[in-house]
C-alpha cells in the first residue's frame, strides 16, 4: 500500500480516513434557499403538482417566502395553476424565476418555451441536467421554503434531485386505491436508500363530500393511508377531498385562492424543519 496523499479523488483504496465526494450541486452564488422539500410519489396522476402548489401557497400565506422548482420537465403544470404566463427572464448573473400574484417564485421548463404546449422530447440525462440547472443557474431570492415538484417514479430525475439538491425532507403523495399503496412503498424505500428524511404522507382524492347531506363518499374505495403510514412508521399529514372547486381554481390559475385547511399538519411539519 502506497503512502496516503489525502487526495481521495485519485485513490482507489478503502480506508477509515476516506472521504466520499459530495454530489451536491452548488447553489447560484446570488441565491438564498433555507429549506428544500420534495413532493414525490411512485406513480403519476396522484396529485403531486397540486400538493406542491398548495404547500407553497399555504406557507406563503403564513408569512414565509416560498418557491417552486418544477422538476417534472416532461409534464410541467405549475405555471398554469399559479396563473403565470410568458417566458422567464435572465441577466448576466443567471435566470430569474417568475413570480405568482402572491409572490411565490416559480421556475419551470414551460417558462423557457415559446409555446407552453410544445412537448419536451429529451432523454433522461438531459432532463436531469435541466433540473440541476434550475438549482445552479436560477437566482432564488431569499427563499425560506422551496418545494420541488418531482416527476413520478424512481428514475434519473428523482435520483438527480436526491443527490444534487440538499433535500431537508419529502412528502409522499398517494391516493386511496390499494394498488397505489404498493407504489408508495417504492418511493418510501428509495428515499430511505438515499438517506432522505420522509416527513409523511398526503392522500389526494381521498373522499367526496355530498353537497346535500355532507356525507363523505369514498369514490375510489376505502382509504389505505393509515395502514401504509403504520407499515412504514410515517405520519399522515393530510387528506385532500375530491372537490370541483379545487379543479376550477387550478384551471383558472388561482391555486393561491384555495384554503387548504386539509394540509394543516403538513404546514406544521414544514415549519418544524426550521
Amino acid at each position: 500500500m502506497s503512502e496516503c496523499t489525502h487526495d481521495c479523488s485519485t485513490c482507489g483504496e478503502s480506508c477509515s480516513e476516506r472521504k466520499e465526494e459530495s454530489l451536491l450541486a452548488p447553489l447560484n452564488s446570488m441565491s438564498s434557499v433555507k429549506k428544500v422539500i420534495g413532493i414525490v410519489s411512485g406513480k403519476g396522476g396522484v396529485g403531486k403538482s397540486l400538493v406542491t402548489s398548495l404547500m407553497a401557497a399555504g406557507m406563503q400565506k403564513k408569512g414565509y417566502r416560498t418557491a417552486v422548482l418544477d422538476a417534472d420537465i416532461t409534464g410541467p403544470s405549475i405555471p398554469k395553476v399559479f396563473g403565470i404566463e410568458g417566458m422567464a427572464k435572465g441577466s448576466e448573473y443567471g435566470i430569474l424565476p417568475s413570480s405568482s400574484e402572491n409572490g411565490v417564485e416559480v421556475m419551470s421548463v414551460n417558462l423557457l418555451l415559446e409555446n407552453a404546449s410544445d412537448p419536451v422530447v429529451w432523454r433522461g440525462p438531459i432532463l436531469a441536467g435541466t433540473v440541476k440547472q434550475f438549482w445552479t443557474d436560477v437566482i432564488w431570492d431569499d427563499v425560506d421554503f422551496m418545494f420541488v415538484d418531482m416527476p413520478p417514479g424512481t428514475g434519473d430525475v428523482p435520483l438527480t434531485v436526491f443527490q444534487s439538491l440538499p433535500i431537508d425532507g419529502i412528502i409522499v403523495v398517494t391516493s386511496p386505491q390499494e394498488l397505489v399503496s404498493m407504489i408508495v412503498e417504492k418511493a418510501v424505500k428509495m428515499a430511505k436508500m438515499m438517506n432522505v428524511p420522509i416527513m409523511g404522507l398526503v392522500e389526494n382524492m381521498s373522499y367526496f363530500s355530498c353537497p346535500d347531506c355532507g356525507k363523505e363518499i369514498n369514490v375510489f374505495g376505502e382509504s389505505h393511508i393509515e395502514d401504509v403510514a403504520k407499515q412504514n412508521g410515517l405520519k399522515v399529514l393530510g387528506r385532500i377531498p375530491i372537490n370541483p372547486e379545487i379543479a376550477a381554481k387550478c384551471d383558472a390559475g388561482k391555486v393561491e385562492n384555495i384554503d387548504a385547511t386539509w394540509l394543516k399538519d403538513a404546514f406544521d411539519e414544514a415549519e418544524a424543519l426550521g
